[in-house]
């Protein structure tokens, strides 16, 4: 009588199947292999984790990015000379082919925790490749046209950082389930110490991290200094076209401090509201003037300024996407908006008792108020009956003569210059984006008497660190939103992120130990317990693993035979 006993791989393992097929076709029982790693195969892996990297690093970038999304589209907007939104397609790419790499990620990490071979498919190393030759072009480009926006990411950590380092924690903690597998199925000892070595470093590396990590938001919360005043920036462009009197009334609506503008001056004199260059982007003009849709918004009369529609191109644009969050009546005002000239704001403002500060544009050589434009905007802003102690005059040129006219005026700078320097001439209030000024500075604008405004502040985990950080009032497109944010996201004592750190790590350090513990106590009564059987074929196929021969797939379909006669 004959026994049969079928081989090891005959198991049914189907976990196992699908791991080495999506990782490398390798969907049949004898294409699977315990052996070490071939170094080319090795290589493309380090290529894999290089990528994931890149992509983390992009994907973070981007997720905080979101606070200049608008930002990054009017950059795209006067390249192009079309309005679209540049950020979707990015995200759509950015999200695919993370999750695509963290997926290989994954299987691969599936692959060295079960024993098996690392053997990358072609077509995972050309989606690899794609994914990491993209990544490089978008970080280039980026580089080149939105260099500044880099500063998010050194920003965005004084919010994220306590919060990255407990997740990164959790991540290296969790990898030492199979590093430790490695090392107890290792046999050579200069092989486990190099692996657990390395594995210690990186996990006591992190263990350190927090004496590194600095955050406004780790303070005594009785040191917290008063919420920040909102300055509608544009006014309420996310809800309202920019820059006109429904956008300004709906930020009031928001209970903001102040409001904030760009202004140019016409040909016959009058200021007025425009963030571009052009009329051709917030504006009908192509309409009125087909001719003239390129010239210069400071090159139209004030008459022809007021035939335009200003309001019409957002709800067609839906440049924030949320028109389609608008009543009836919102759109039907919308519809109606025209060009808003500098003295109807300071009017509205005045009824309000809101501050206003403008950014003025100086006109081109050759515009009949390129020497009066001073002057003209003077002009406006006291025929508007606005009390001067409500506005934040901007511009440097000629600011003594400004302070003989309109003495009340609050002296603004958009230039960075020291506290010292800024008292010197006079000047009590600072405009700055918010990634020109650290934490140091903020407190020494603050021990001066310096009023630091910082824009564009949109997200609240951003205003939440500057309102830690001790910043007195903030420009933002979207006072809606932080009008909802009646307190830092969050706030913790020294003594409290001492002992969420310490608990982390002394958590983290006793798994590990445990985890060390148990995959050595499991591979010894493993090899103790004589439950590995070997076998001719077994050997003959592990010593012929590297021939080519026709035999061997033969050998690895076959059963082992043995039997006794009876």
């Amino acid at each position: 009588m004959v026994k049969h006993q079928p081989l090891q791989v005959y198991e049914r393992q189907l976990c196992l199947s699908c791991i080495t097929g999506i990782y490398g076709c390798r969907w049949k029982r004898y294409q699977r292999s315990h052996d070490d790693t071939t170094k080319w195969e090795l290589l493309w892996s380090l290529i894999l984790l290089f990528t994931f990297c890149l992509l983390l690093v992009w994907f973070y970038f981007w997720w905080e990015a979101h606070n200049d999304y608008n930002e990054f589209n009017w950059f795209l907007y006067n390249r192009s000379g079309e309005w679209s939104d540049g950020t979707v397609p990015i995200l759509a790419t950015t999200a695919a082919g993370f999750t695509y790499i963290a997926f290989l990620m994954v299987l691969a990490l599936c692959h060295i925790a079960l024993g098996q071979q690392l053997n990358l498919h072609w077509l995972h190393k050309i989606g690899v490749t794609a994914a990491l030759l993209t990544t490089i072009v978008g970080v280039i480009s980026v580089n080149q046209t939105w260099g500044q926006e880099w500063d998010v990411i050194p920003i965005s950590l004084q919010a994220t950082g306590p919060f990255l380092h407990i997740g990164a924690l959790a991540a290296v903690t969790a990898l030492s389930w199979i590093v430790a597998g490695q090392v107890a199925r290792a046999e050579k000892t200069l092989f486990q110490v190099v692996v657990v070595l390395l594995y210690l470093s990186v996990l006591l590396g992190l263990y350190v991290v927090p004496l590194y990590i600095t955050s406004p938001c780790i303070m005594d919360p009785d040191n917290l200094k008063p919420r920040p005043d909102v300055i509608g920036h544009q006014g309420a462009p996310m809800l309202a076209p920019e820059n006109t009197l429904w956008s300004f009334q709906r930020a009031l609506q928001m209970n903001v401090t102040g409001l904030e503008a760009d202004v140019a001056i016409s040909t016959d004199g009058v200021p007025f509201l425009m963030h571009d260059l052009t009329l051709r982007r917030t504006t009908d003009v192509g309409t009125f003037f087909p001719d003239r849709r390129m010239d210069e918004a400071s090159h139209f009369n004030w008459t022809d300024l007021q035939q335009l529609n200003a309001g019409r191109w957002f709800l067609k644009d839906d440049p924030f996407w949320t028109v389609h969050t608008l009543a009836t009546r919102e759109r039907e005002l919308i519809a109606k908006q025209s060009v808003c000239s500098l003295e109807q704001l300071l009017k509205l403002a005045s009824y309000h008792n809101a501050t206003v500060v403008f950014r003025l544009r100086r006109p081109s050589p050759e515009h009949p108020c390129y020497h009066s434009w001073i002057n003209d905007t003077l002009n406006a802003v006291q025929q508007s009956g606005v009390p001067q102690s409500l506005v934040m005059w901007t511009p440097d040129e000629h600011r003594a003569q400004v302070r003989q006219l309109a003495p009340g005026l609050i002296q603004t700078s958009v230039e960075k210059r020291s506290p010292q320097s800024l008292q010197k001439d006079g000047i009590s209030r600072l405009l700055l984006r918010y990634n020109q000024a650290s934490m140091r500075e903020i407190r020494d604008f603050s021990e001066t008497h310096i009023n630091l405004t910082l824009y564009t502040v949109n997200e609240p985990w951003l205003y939440s660190v500057l309102w830690c950080s001790g910043v007195s009032s903030v420009s933002s497109e979207a006072p809606h939103i932080l009008q909802k944010v009646p307190y830092p996201i969050w706030l913790m004592s020294p003594s409290e992120y001492c002992l969420m750190w310490v608990s982390a790590d002394l958590i983290s350090f006793a798994v590990v130990i445990g985890i060390f513990i148990f995959q050595n106590y499991h591979m010894i009564r493993y090899r103790t317990s004589g439950m590995r059987s070997y076998n001719p074929e077994q050997i003959m196929l592990s010593a012929a693993v590297r021939r080519s021969s026709p035999d061997i797939n033969v050998m690895k379909e076959k059963l082992i035979f043995s039997g006794q006669p009876q």
